[in-house]
Parts: structure tokens; sequence; C-alpha cells
């Protein structure tokens, strides 16, 4: 940070400026700003560090922040070829990020996001807490080293607003009669907790052993400090139950699901459910998959909402006439959309229009290109960026430092970064030779601007004058590469964008050289006319010489 005496006579005036308003002002003013900026703002004085990184001043700022939402892909093998997780940011004005998140690495899978905070699964024997907006990073060592069997799925993480305390959860498979690695990847007995802070992970035991496969299938919310799943129950009309556990008490509580019955196509397959979680409310999504293709949907897709907790009621909230291919979760809605998948590797939102929970499908925007990452692996989840630090936890026993070599630094992902690198050499490359090419014009043009005079006839040369003004290239302006890295659906773009202006680049260049072509054709040929003009009126003139000497004699 600068000293007070190497700072400009202006700077220093502003400062005091600011700092002379009340306190309770620069507060209020400061709230309005987005993390980016007040992150640059701590650097500005001691008095701006303390009030951003005071945790009240942090907890006022989130409550305000902005919603985004955060469509994750993971990592998956597309016709053999490796393609690395990546996320894109959806703002309040359904606009697609830019940029990748630097804290995501490759082969992370996203576990939960909670205040700004992500938890992050990684092959390696630790997970990772990072905040996406200040790309502060926290590895912890997970529950069980080198678990067999273990999925992304089975960890979960969440807030409780009372005793203001992060935890992560894992549901540990039941262990396999006679192995001392191997887990039951079907039914699970034992929820692990750990507190962010904390110094161990705690084995908490469900009421009864409970089905992984649902919380492959359904998924997990947490909401208000209560972590939500559903649980078989072939009693029940819908065969399932909500189970939630409470953060604080941790404690379990079982939910009944409504008591209507479905009323399927003939031609539809099994009814499928998930949990989700809308505008904060408990929320179940079911629709039949189609017959022959499982993980796809016919008919209509019902979305029930968690009334009331206490007396378990349900409402229906959307009943929309044509179910999506895939549904997204653990967040499908955003800002009175919804978000749906559709095979053709399309993202859309839908405005969400009609009466009597009757809905119809509206107003649709194509939000992004998926393609080539598979549908149903994406997640949604709706975000904020926060000031929220992970540096008071790093000091916990089960804090891990990160492996030197992880993430881009891998063998794996060298082939893809090269990739990375070529694209970044054929822009460069394409940059030159625009210049390189303009050059070359504006020489040819000032080269036939030096020939005009020779021309006598006028219609001719204001013509070729007029064609040599259009043989410069008109190409689009040079816009400076971005320094860092693109998220997977801008790099898809670049590349597009860069084979347009190639071949736009190419077409322009040959209609120049055409142009210049003609221009030199029709020099020529003026010049040629010139010459046997004045040839012709040379020999007239010699012949006429000679007549009037034979008169003389």
């Amino acid at each position: 940070m600068a000293s007070e005496e190497t700072k400009p006579k202006k700077q220093r005036d502003e400062e005091c400026i600011i700092n002379g308003l009340p306190g309770e002002l620069i507060e209020r003013i400061f709230l309005k700003l987005p993390v980016s900026t007040l992150l640059r703002c701590t650097g500005v004085c001691e008095q701006w560090h303390k009030l951003i990184r005071d945790p009240q001043f942090v907890t006022s700022h989130l409550q305000d922040a902005p919603q985004c939402a955060v469509l994750f892909f993971p990592q998956e093998s597309v016709s053999g070829e490796p393609h690395p997780a990546d996320a894109i940011l959806i703002d309040e004005a359904w606009s697609p990020s830019t940029y990748a998140v630097p804290v995501i690495g490759p082969d992370d899978f996203l576990c939960g996001s909670c205040n700004g905070l992500l938890v992050l699964y990684t092959k390696s024997s630790t997970l990772k807490v990072a905040n996406f907006a200040t790309g502060e990073c926290l590895h912890l060592e997970k529950p069980v080293k080198n678990l067999r069997g273990d999925h992304f799925l089975f960890y979960n993480f969440g807030f409780h607003p009372l005793s203001k305390e992060y935890k992560i959860t894992h549901f540990l498979g039941d262990p396999v009669v006679g192995s001392t690695r191997s887990h039951n990847n079907s039914r699970f007995s034992v929820i692990q907790v750990y507190t962010l802070g904390g110094e161990k992970w705690r084995d908490i035991k469900t009421p009864e052993a409970l089905s992984l496969n649902c919380v492959k299938n359904s998924g997990a919310v947490n909401i208000d400090g209560t972590m939500c799943w559903l649980i078989e129950d072939m009693v029940a009309n819908w065969q399932h139950a909500v189970m939630t556990f409470d953060l604080s008490g941790e404690s379990f509580a079982r939910i009944q699901l409504p008591a209507t019955v479905h009323e399927d196509c003939a031609g539809g397959g099994p009814r499928r459910y998930w949990i989700r979680e809308i505008d904060r409310k408990i929320c179940i999504a079911t629709a039949q998959a189609c017959p022959s293709l499982p993980r796809r949907l016919v008919g209509m897709l019902q979305i029930w909402e968690l009334e009331n907790k206490t007396e378990q009621r349900w409402s229906l909230k959307y009943n929309i006439q044509y179910s999506p291919d895939y549904i997204p979760g653990p967040n499908l809605v955003h800002r009175n959309k919804i978000i749906l998948q559709r095979r053709d590797g399309n993202l859309y939102s839908y405005e969400l229009l009609g009466e009597n929970f009757n809905t119809k499908l509206c107003k649709m925007a194509n939000l992004l290109d998926f393609f080539p990452h598979k549908p149903d692996n994406m997640q949604s989840y709706i975000c904020v960026k926060s000031l929220v630090r992970l540096d008071v936890y790093k000091k916990t026993a089960i804090a891990r430092r990160p492996k030197q070599r992880e993430g881009w630094e891998l063998k794996k992902w060298e082939a893809w970064e090269h990739q990375l690198s070529d694209y970044e050499k054929l822009w460069t490359r394409l940059h030159e030779e625009e210049h390189e090419g303009i050059a070359l014009a504006e020489h040819s043009s000032i080269s036939f601007n030096g020939l005009l005079p020779r021309i006598l006839d006028d219609a001719i040369r204001q013509d070729i004058g007029m064609k040599i003004n259009k043989i410069c290239p008109s190409l689009p302006d040079q816009q400076p590469r971005p320094l860092r890295r693109l998220n997977c659906v801008a790099q898809k773009q670049d590349r597009e964008n860069l084979s347009a202006r190639l071949e736009n680049y190419s077409s322009i260049m040959k209609a120049s050289r055409e142009a210049s072509k003609s221009i030199m054709s029709m020099i020529l040929s003026a010049v040629e006319n010139q010459r046997g003009a004045s040839g012709s009126n040379a020999g007239i003139s010699s012949q006429n010489r000679s007549e009037g000497d034979d008169a003389k004699a």
C-alpha cells in the first residue's frame, strides 16, 4: 500500500473528502457496490479495509447481493476426448458470463453452494471450499480416504442462519461385509458432518437405512439450515417421502408427499421425482419418463410446493403442459423464469404464464448452446457474489495444502492447453496478416495514384481514381485478446469468430487483389491507347509535312 507521502495530492484530497463523510453514509455507499469493486477498495486506505473486512458489513452486504444462476458442467469425455469442468454465470439481465471461474479446476465436481461459497469434490483426498468472487480457497481432508464408490452427489453444503455455522455433509454408504474399504452404493445409515472451522468429521446415525439411489436420482437441497432429500416409501401413493436433517440440532424428520394420484398417460414410462428449491421453498418436480429413453420426459411436468412444513400441506405450483427433455437442479427457477434443457444441446428460459396452475411456457429465450457437454449432467444453482472469508478456517486440523501439480498442470490437460495456445497463435497471425494486407493495399493505392497523371483522358482517369479508393480493405477493428481464460461457451464463440474472421479476411483480400489487377489493366490499356494515338498523330503530321514540301517544289 502506498504511503501518504508518495500518493498524489489529488488522490489524498479525494480520500480526505470521502473519509470526512459520516461513517454510516460511507457504509451505505459501500453496501451498494459489487464485490469486485470492494476488493479494490480494501487497498485504498486502512479505514476502508477495516470496514469492508468487518464480519457485520460482510453479512449486511450479503443480504442485498444480487442473485445469479450458476450453470455447472462437470468434466466428461465426449467421443474419447476429455472436456474440462466449467461454469457459466447468468446475471440478473439473463446474460451469460464470458470468463471461466478461476477456483473451478478442470476435474472438479460441484457439491453445493451457499452464501457465495462453493464446495467442490476432487478426485484427490481433499474437498475444496472456494469463494468464487474473491478467489479464496480452502482444502479439507475427506471423511474417508480412497473410498471406493464415493460420488460427488453424496456431499452437500449448507448454512444455518441461527447458529451461523457452515456444514458439509456426506452420505456414507453402508460397509460391505468382509471389506475394509468398500462401501455399499445403494444404502446408507450414517451421515458424516463437518462444521467449517471444526477439527474433525462426525458420524450421525440415520433413523433407518436409507436409499443412496434416491439421492443420486432425485438430488438434495439446503433451505434455511435444513437439508432435504427424497427417500423410499412404498406405502405412500408416490412411493416417496421427504427426509429432512436440521443442520443446527442435527435431527431428522420425515415429510409426507401429497396423496394425489397421478393420471399417467398410457404410452409413458415410469414416473420420476426430483426435489428442488424455488423461492426458498421445498418443491417436488415429477413427470413420466420416456419408455425407451428413461432419462427423457414425456407428458406434463408438475411442480408441487410445500406450503406449510408443520402441517405437511402441499399445493400444485406449476402444471406445465409439455415436459422438457431434462430437469436441471437443484435450482431451476431464476427471476420468475424456468430454466429447461432440450436434447438439441441448448438451454432455454421460459416465462411461466397461466391460470389455475395450468402453466404455459411462454417467451422462450435460447440462453446458450452447451454442446458437446451432455444435457443430463448439468447442475444449476442460485448463487450470490459475497465477501465471506475462508482464512479464519485455515488453521483447523483437517485443512490441507493443495498438491504441487493439480488442475491444469496435470499431463492429461496438456493437449487441451496446447489447443488453446494454437488458437491464440492463429489470432495473432491473423492480426499480423490483416496489418500486412492493409499496408500492401495502401502501398498499391499510392503507386496507382502516382501513375494517374500519365493518363490524359479525364473520364478514364476519374474512373480509375474511384476504383483506387476502393482497393483498401475495410476490416473489423482488432480488439485486444482476453488475458483471462474463457468459459466453454465463450471459447466456442471465439473459435466461430476466428473462423468467420479468417473467411472474411480471405474474401476481402481476394477482392482487393482482383481490384488491383483490374486497375493495373485499366492503366496499361489507357497508356497503350495513348501511345497508339500518339503514333497515329505523328504519322499524320509527317505526311502533311511531306505533302507541303512537294507543293513548294
